[in-house]
């Protein structure tokens, strides 16, 4: 792996975000390419499938309110925590409701919108939010918000000018893109970028193991949606 002071010497605007995209390459590219998120974007996407894909990911809205609000608390400064706050803020209201709207429009039960049966990627998802919450560590923390906004605004930001016919397929893309998005996950690259480059060896291990983890589980998630 090419050290990141290495890496930065060959470039004449280096971002510690883009070092560490680089050493997940082609995963990266996979996910955000992936046959789920262009059948989304072709209004092709079979419903099973991406019901069996957003039954899992509202799952993941109660653990990812609280790396967010672990986040708030281990940022340095107030003007690092109001972002976070305000991101906090869409998810538990305009993101959770789409979820309800979704899962009421594809008749998902209640059962499987509180105790759903999870996918091993699903676990792991929760179990690697958990870890980086609980590590006491904002770097950790924000590794993972980074990899989970980031990846997300890439693959909707590549098909932002499509308008599927359903409308939970078309406001997905919509939520995960657009200029307000782009400046947030912008943001949250940027405390990384600013922190990274200050860790030392055992710090910057853990930042590039957490985020490496990350994306694999997110082409894992799109995988599992397909059964």
């Amino acid at each position: 792996m090419q050290s990141y002071e290495d890496w930065a010497q060959a470039r004449a605007d280096p971002r510690f975000t883009d070092w560490l995209r680089g050493l997940v390459e082609p995963v990266w590219e996979q996910a955000v390419s992936h046959r789920f998120t262009r059948e989304l974007a072709d209004g092709t996407l079979d419903d099973e499938v991406f019901r069996r894909y957003i039954v899992e990911d509202y799952s993941f809205l109660d653990i990812f309110c609280t790396i967010i609000g672990f986040a708030i608390g281990h940022a340095p400064t107030l003007q690092d925590r109001i972002p976070l706050a305000q991101f906090l803020g869409l998810v538990t209201s305009e993101e959770n409701t789409y979820f309800e709207r979704t899962l009421d429009a594809l008749g998902v039960p209640e059962r499987d919108r509180t105790a759903p049966d999870l996918l091993p990627p699903t676990r792991g998802f929760h179990a690697v939010m958990r870890e980086a919450a609980h590590s006491g560590h904002y770097e950790e923390i924000i590794a993972v918000l980074v990899v989970t906004e980031w990846l997300y605004l890439d693959w909707a930001s590549r098909v932002s000018d499509r308008t599927p016919e359903k409308f939970y397929h078309a406001e997905w893309i919509t939520i995960h893109s657009g200029e307000g998005f782009a400046g947030f996950v912008d943001w949250l690259r940027g405390q990384i970028d600013r922190d990274g480059p200050k860790l030392d060896a055992a710090g910057r291990a853990r930042v590039v193991e957490l985020f490496r983890r990350t994306v694999d589980l997110e082409k894992a998630f799109f995988d599992a949606a397909y059964g």
